[in-house]
C-alpha cells in the first residue's frame, strides 16, 4: 500500500503554487514558458516551483485523460458493494484484487451503507453483467451489489484553495 502524506494545502500552497497546480490539471502537457507566464515568475523559478510540488507530493504524476468512447468503452458503471459481516477481515484482499482489474477506473473504500463503489469502464451492458457476476457475485465475501449506470460524467480535478 502507498503512504501518502497529510498535507494542509491551505498552509503549503501560496498563490503561485495554485495557479501552477490549476495550470498542470488543466494540461499537463504545457510548457514550462507558459506556467511562468500564467504565474508571473520567470522561467527558472517555475522549473523550481514545480519540482517543488513533486517532491512535496502535491502533485503525484502527470496523465493522459482518455474517452473511452474511443477506446470501444463507451458505458460507464458505479457498482455498490457490500461486504459480509463476517469477512471484514477480506476488505484489504478484495480491495487489492478489485483495483488492479481491467477496465476497473477507480474503487472506493466508503464508510456509510456500502462498503465500496467500483467504478468501471465496459463495451455494454452484457460486460457489466459479466463484471459483476464471475467477480463479486461470485466472491464469498461479497454479500451484495448494486449497478448503476453512468448517463454523463464531469471531471474537475482538485482544485487547491
Amino acid at each position: 500500500m502507498v503512504e501518502t502524506k497529510r498535507i494542509r494545502v491551505s498552509e503549503t500552497l501560496d498563490e503561485v503554487d495554485r495557479i501552477l497546480v490549476a495550470g498542470l490539471q488543466a494540461d499537463s502537457r504545457t510548457t514550462n514558458s507558459r506556467l511562468a507566464n500564467a504565474a508571473g515568475i520567470a522561467e527558472s523559478t517555475c522549473v523550481s516551483r514545480v519540482r517543488s510540488l513533486i517532491s512535496r507530493g502535491i502533485v503525484t504524476g502527470f496523465t493522459a485523460m482518455v474517452d473511452p468512447k474511443s477506446i470501444g468503452l463507451g458505458l460507464q458503471a458505479l457498482i455498490s458493494v457490500n461486504i459480509r459481516a463476517g469477512a471484514r477481515t477480506h476488505i484489504p484482499a478484495f480491495r487489492d484484487s478489485i483495483r488492479v482489474m481491467p477496465r476497473v477506473v477507480q474503487v472506493f473504500f466508503l464508510g456509510g451503507s456500502e462498503d465500496f463503489i467500483i467504478h468501471l469502464s465496459a463495451r455494454d451492458t452484457d460486460d457489466v453483467r459479466d463484471f459483476v457476476l464471475e467477480n463479486l457475485s461470485a466472491n464469498p465475501a461479497v454479500a451484495s451489489t448494486r449497478t448503476s449506470m453512468v448517463f454523463e460524467h464531469f471531471y474537475n480535478g482538485v482544485a487547491p484553495e
